[in-house]
């Protein structure tokens, strides 16, 4: 199988099905030539940001951009014997604690999701075998259940390390690399991972008794927030907190939040799935971040929209005002855009580190891998 036709996740069935018919007149995928053209543009200047050590952007959290890089490559065409690769996945093996996660001094789960991922996508002969097992194991142990009530907003996620609050930023990686790894969607870890996921959702179910649940605003509903903590005071700012005690929903937590259900083999027809997609249907764009405006659009935003509309496998996608949009010739079209005369990209707004041309440049390729015609 071509590298840049892998997918780290398993796909519902409906969902694949949909995606192997044609697409209609007028919304075909871009060609392959085109996305070839784009991603080969970003190999040299990745090649020229690194580091003699084999790493991309350490600061930013130790192995996890240099995981992201490794990943997106592989992705889109590069192999595990590739000399930026190689190089990038030995960094990687160096990053291998005792207790088989993979990072340096923080950000434990998200730096060992992503390298899981990235190890994953390069394991054509089983080599990180022992490596995938390790950070499995390592991860189930960061989620939160023993140690709260099952009542507790913070039931089942995973925070950065931990020992802090959950959040669905590091919840939806965790969901992602443990089902790359081979676990089971009946395993508890991911079972109770999405019972935090439903109570991230603006939508009042029995997935989610929590108060700011039933203080929704309508263009909220069925979307996902960041955190329940920031209703309950506990967040930082609280600037997603609406003058009612709800919570604001937003892009690229949403398109998270509906992936996670869908990678765990939630149906199409459950209300969770419906809500979300029918907040998606009320503001898709390409173009911006939903809720965020530039914050985080640059990447962050893209890649999750490339893979929640690629899980739901509807071509193509039509909007609340029943608009037909091919999503992956919209994305293509946006990356293409943004794409600097000399390949990398990055985002004037600096939030989540997104100055960084290494980091967009890695979420950008993990994103252009999805825009292919042959992505299925």
């Amino acid at each position: 199988m071509r590298p840049s036709t892998r997918r780290l996740v398993f796909v519902p069935a409906a969902a694949a099905l949909t995606a192997l018919l044609p697409a209609p007149p007028g919304h075909a995928a871009p060609p392959a030539k085109d996305v070839d053209a784009v991603t080969a543009k970003a190999y040299a200047p990745l090649k020229a940001a690194q580091n003699d050590d084999g790493s991309f952007a350490p600061k930013l959290g130790g192995p996890g951009v240099t995981a992201l890089v490794v990943a997106g490559l592989i992705r889109t065409g590069k192999g595990p014997t590739d000399p930026v690769v190689a190089k990038a996945l030995a960094y990687l093996g160096k990053n291998v604690q005792s207790d088989g996660g993979i990072y340096s001094q923080r950000l434990a789960n998200y730096t060992t999701c992503v390298a899981l991922m990235a190890f994953k996508e390069a394991n054509t002969d089983g080599k990180y075998d022992t490596v995938i097992a390790g950070a499995s194991g390592f991860l189930k142990g960061l989620q939160a259940g023993d140690d709260v009530t099952e009542t507790s907003s913070g039931y089942g996620g995973v925070g950065y390390d931990g020992r802090g609050r959950p959040d669905l930023s590091n919840t939806h990686f965790f969901v992602e690399a443990l089902l790359a790894a081979g676990v089971s969607r009946d395993d508890p870890a991911i079972k109770k991972a999405i019972v935090y996921v439903g109570r991230c959702q603006n939508l009042k179910t029995e997935h989610n008794p929590l108060p700011f649940a039933t203080k929704t605003a309508p263009d909220d509903k069925g979307g996902f927030v960041y955190t329940p903590t920031e209703a309950e005071g506990k967040g930082k700012g609280g600037k997603n907190v609406t003058p009612d005690g709800g919570l604001r929903s937003y892009g690229s937590m949403s398109y998270a939040g509906l992936k996670s259900l869908l990678y765990a083999g939630v149906g199409k027809d459950d209300p969770r799935v419906k809500e979300a997609v029918g907040w998606v249907r009320r503001h898709y764009s390409a173009a911006r971040h939903p809720g965020q405006g530039d914050a985080g659009l640059y990447y962050y935003y893209y890649h999750l929209f490339a893979k929640g509309l690629d899980a739901y496998g509807e071509t193509p996608f039509v909007d609340v005002k029943g608009a037909r949009h091919d999503w992956r010739q919209d994305l293509f079209n946006e990356l293409r855009r943004r794409q600097s005369p000399t390949g990398t990209r990055v985002n004037t707004n600096r939030a989540f580190g997104e100055d960084s041309p290494e980091l967009c440049t890695a979420f950008a390729l993990l994103a252009l891998g999805y825009c292919r015609p042959d992505a299925k």
